[in-house]
């Protein structure tokens, strides 16, 4: 593929599907969904075949253990990835609602309704499925997509993207609606950013380096997330038992996604009953704690200094950044100046403290003892989701098939003229 000629190529021909998409119902488009869950089913072994190879590739080039689990289409999950194809069938449809439906006093009937973004552009790593529930989230709302998987996984995401156009093609839709860069140049991502005349909206999924990269040299609108550094303060009226369980779970159960605990800040006004018992619990379970020096006094021997910098950073690892604040104000500035907005909560058992939490954090997700664990597109009842968006314009949070939709304006007169 030459970057430079095809890339316009393939998103002008996106662009054209998006006009014959914008006429289809929802009936065509859950027909050509199911369409494509077939199409997986009958092409597994070739796509099977082709992950093989890109396995074969990143542990030659030695890949970390979670790269690999990433990468991997087992059978487990290439069942999951052709069931969320079947689940987003069963979502309702946001296009056509009717947003706002009003009459003027002159007559006029002005309707705001829900419809497809057009063409969506998504750039991603490492994970084949995206590939597949990407573009499946985009053809129900309506769009066409582009798509630039990570190099790891191009023979994945090729095998992936011939299966979706044998679905569309077998629906009677264009397959144009659907377009994989089969490429693995760099260069490739900002061509891409540079198809504004064709191209809607970009959608990056991975590092900071990538989001970096998309955000500075996209000439089209940008929804991102930079990092997941998320937060919870546990406040002197927390329930220590309930604390424990949730800081666990927001730490230990998947380390490296985005809405993995990665900051604890704790009241002094219980530091020295609650710090020893979490730092012991967590150690335990084979995080490595890094702390202020009061974390360091209460915590133990094992317990490193925190630099400046550990407050900033994502670890998506078994690593924890804890530090003692003197109230709940403080650990709104320290959750602010140090993270992304992302997922940060409070756990207490006072109603008016969590109350002021929600009403002081700016965060896309903000949790009462609940863990952040929850900040998901399935787990907040969207069926799926493309991405967790920490910008506030247009979406934010999790974002599931409303989120992939813009709207019009429909006016119906009977020759009025304006005044």
């Amino acid at each position: 593929m030459n970057a430079a000629t095809d890339i316009p190529s393939l998103c002008r021909a996106a662009r054209a599907a998006s006009r014959e998409l914008a006429r289809v119902s929802v009936a065509q488009l859950n027909s050509a969904l199911e369409q494509i869950a077939q199409a997986l089913e009958a092409n597994k072994a070739e796509i099977v075949a082709a992950n093989a190879k890109d396995l074969a590739t990143a542990k030659s080039k030695g890949l970390t253990g979670a790269m690999l689990q990433r990468l991997e289409l087992n059978d487990k999950v290439y069942q999951q990835m052709v069931d969320g194809v079947r689940q987003i069938i069963a979502l309702p449809c946001p296009l056509g609602e009717i947003l706002f439906d009003r009459t003027r006093p002159n007559g006029l009937e002005i309707q705001k309704i829900r419809v497809p973004i057009g063409v969506i552009g998504i750039i991603y790593e490492s994970r084949p499925n995206v590939t597949v529930d990407a573009a499946a989230l985009c053809l129900k709302a309506g769009n066409a997509v582009v798509l630039r998987g990570g190099s790891e996984a191009i023979h994945s995401n090729l095998a992936l993207a011939t299966a979706l156009q044998k679905g569309l093609a077998a629906a009677g839709l264009p397959a144009a609606s659907v377009q994989l860069i089969a490429t693995t140049d760099r260069d490739a991502i900002t061509t891409l950013c540079q198809q504004s005349d064709t191209v809607d909206l970009l959608i990056p999924r991975g590092g900071y380096g990538l989001i970096k990269t998309v955000t500075e040299n996209a000439r089209m609108p940008v929804i991102k997330h930079f990092n997941g550094i998320c937060h919870f303060y546990v406040h002197p009226k927390a329930n220590f038992d309930m604390a424990e369980k949730i800081i666990l779970n927001a730490k230990c159960q998947k380390p490296g996604v985005c809405n993995a605990l990665e900051a604890l800040l704790v009241d002094a006004t219980i530091a020295e009953t609650f710090l020893p018992r979490i730092v012991a619990t967590l150690q335990k379970n084979g995080v490595e704690i890094r702390g202020d020096a009061t974390v360091q006094k209460l915590g133990g021997a094992a317990v490193k200094l925190a630099t400046e910098a550990d407050w900033g950073t994502e670890y998506l690892d078994l690593i924890l950044s804890v530090k003692v604040v003197a109230n709940l104000t403080e650990a709104v500035a320290h959750m602010d100046k140090y993270g992304s907005h992302h997922s940060d909560g409070i756990i207490t058992d006072d109603d008016a403290a969590a109350a002021d939490f929600f009403r002081m954090m700016d965060s896309a997700a903000l949790f009462w003892n609940a863990s952040t664990r929850f900040n998901d597109g399935f787990e907040f009842g969207f069926g799926a989701e493309i991405g967790i968006s920490t910008d506030k314009i247009h979406a934010r949070g999790p974002m599931g098939l409303e989120e992939l939709t813009s709207y019009k304006y429909l006016v119906r007169g009977n020759g009025q003229v304006r005044a």
